[in-house]
């Protein structure tokens, strides 16, 4: 048992990290909550009042970190300028990298915490082959986030705590019930916790201006015209306004030409895709090709596939030195957007992960 060593956790006040709280003082931990705000408005101040009610019902310390700069830089910005560049982005995945665990971090390092914790339903891991640390994915299958936690960096991962990985959901309210937390009840937290409505309505909000264009077939038959190419995503079926034999879906994006391309249900499959900016958890840099299995969007099962390291790109969001892969599908798979994250495993483990760039037609 740790001897009362302090713990920071991430602190919204909903039932994670409500009961994770309650796990670490079982631990033995000394534990301190610590809510970061992202946002200066009357939803995160209730937030924070929230999570105060919870500290004080658990019996631990409670800070408050002003994040808000920080999170338009790193996560609100990207978001942005991912769909003027035609990508469909997926926020929550950098955030947790590149914003709320540093952020979690410098106000542990201030609080004198060598280790942080939050509520995700992932397990971390040690390799005893190079002494890497790794997620791994937590035991309930439906719960899952190790996806989310795909670009975390090794200092990151040393001093990260997962207690709700062995855990289900239902055991987590359980234990909130026979505790007597308030957020036993409470519900699932929303996706993209900035928005609050209609994501277009907030491109607009924030001064993105749409440009109408042509649909397009595959072929590149004009077959009707859009409004703006946010209001879309790859692999999209319903709502895309022009009629055919058979339905067509959202295969590819330009826009460069403001085209939307469309195809049939079969040219909306994909054996390839190039992903970029990739992290690297269960080892520094790939060297030479490998199998693996391939999570192409948090929800989606994994497919078989094969990872080739590649030398050269002309992604112009891609950093110099950045590494870049090709992965080979064993076999077709429903089409991805670019700008959504490619995750690796192994078994239950996580190599790496990356965002998607192209992806190409089975």
């Amino acid at each position: 048992m740790a001897s009362r060593e302090r713990m920071a956790l991430g602190m919204s006040g909903g039932v994670d990290s409500s009961v994770a709280a309650v796990l670490l003082q079982r631990a033995g931990y000394q534990v301190v909550g610590v809510t970061c705000v992202f946002h200066d408005d009357e939803s995160s101040r209730a937030d924070v009042e929230r999570a105060y009610e919870v500290c004080q019902a658990v019996g631990i310390d409670h800070a408050v970190a002003e994040c808000s700069e920080q999170f338009e830089r790193c996560v609100v910005q990207p978001f942005i300028d991912a769909y003027a560049a035609g990508l469909t982005p997926s926020p929550c995945v950098g955030c947790n990298a590149e914003c709320k665990l540093p952020a979690l971090l410098e106000v542990a390092g201030q609080l004198g915490c060598k280790k942080v914790a939050t509520g995700h339903y992932a397990r971390i891991a040690q390799l005893s082959a190079n002494g890497r640390y790794v997620v791994k994915t937590g035991l309930d299958q439906h719960k899952d986030q190790s996806y989310m936690l795909a670009l975390l960096s090794q200092e990151q991962l040393s001093r990260l705590v997962l207690p709700l990985g062995a855990l289900t959901k239902a055991d987590a309210r359980l234990i909130a019930r026979d505790c007597g937390l308030p957020a036993a009840e409470a519900p699932e937290s929303q996706d993209v916790c900035f928005i609050s409505g209609d994501y277009r309505d907030f491109l607009k909000s924030r001064g993105f201006q749409d440009v109408p264009g042509n649909i397009v077939s595959v072929d590149g038959a004009v077959l009707g015209c859009h409004s703006g190419l946010s209001a879309f995503t790859v692999g999209q079926r319903k709502g895309i306004g022009v009629a055919g034999p058979e339905p067509y879906y959202v295969v590819g994006k330009r826009p460069e030409t403001h085209e939307l391309v469309v195809g049939t249900a079969a040219q909306a499959r994909i054996s390839k895709a190039v992903v970029a900016n990739v992290n690297w958890q269960a080892f520094e840099r790939l060297d030479d090709e490998c199998e693996a299995m391939v999570k192409l969007r948090y929800r989606s099962s994994g497919a078989a596939c094969i990872i080739t390291p590649r030398r050269t790109h002309s992604y112009r969001e891609v950093p110099p030195g950045s590494e870049c892969v090709d992965v080979s599908l064993r076999t077709p798979q429903p089409t991805t957007a670019p700008g959504q994250y490619a995750v690796f495993y192994e078994g239950s483990t996580v190599l790496g992960g990356g965002m998607i760039q192209e992806v190409r037609q089975a």
